[in-house]
């Protein structure tokens, strides 16, 4: 009976003991959790590139778009930071994406409702590929890009403005979504 005691008397201070480890490591897990939140918060601060969203619709359907929007600072963009022939992220940081709620068409080609990353290949001269990539959650932009996970690759004729717009911008807008940074205005028609 003594022993059974024992055991019982043991039992029940190892469960104590493990429901008072248990409750600090929850409380460490929230106060390592809120920390992480906080360091994200000021990340997201001090990003030279902020991050955008923008929401609204186009023809009735939501329509979203999220970026990091890089400033000139006085750079030589076109050809030179953003190479002319090759692959660009279309923004900063981590690949821009949008949001389709329904199948929309783009540049009278259909394009399904889901996630897309947003790439584009500047030309100096002629219409520029634009392309929406099934893999949208990509960390660093272009370096992960795959050609075999493009769903549509569209062409669009860049505008060269008079004004000069410092801090790269994506408006859901006439036709459907437009890029303005710098000189360039990239017209995407979409509906």
């Amino acid at each position: 009976m003594k022993t059974y005691q024992t055991i019982l008397t043991a039992a029940m201070v190892a469960m104590v003991f493990a429901s008072c480890n248990k409750s600090k490591t929850s409380e460490s897990t929230a106060s390592d959790v809120a920390a992480e939140t906080k360091e994200a918060a000021e990340t997201e601060e001090s990003r030279p590139s902020p991050l955008m969203v923008k929401e609204g619709q186009i023809a009735g359907k939501a329509f979203k778009v999220q970026y990091g929007s890089p400033a000139v600072k006085g750079r030589q963009l076109w050809g030179d930071l953003v190479p002319y022939n090759v692959v660009w992220r279309t923004g900063a940081n981590e690949a821009s994406y949008v949001e389709l709620s329904e199948d929309m068409t783009v540049e009278g080609k259909k394009l399904p409702a889901g996630k897309y990353s947003l790439f584009t290949i500047p030309k100096e001269n002629g219409p520029w590929t634009v392309i929406f990539n099934s893999e949208w959650n990509l960390e660093h932009g272009h370096f992960q890009y795959d050609e075999k996970n493009d769903v549509l690759r569209v062409e669009v004729v860049p505008v060269w403005e008079e004004g000069n717009e410092e801090s790269l911008s994506m408006e859901i807008e006439s036709p459907g979504l437009v890029i303005r940074w710098e000189k360039l205005k990239l017209p995407i028609s979409i509906n």
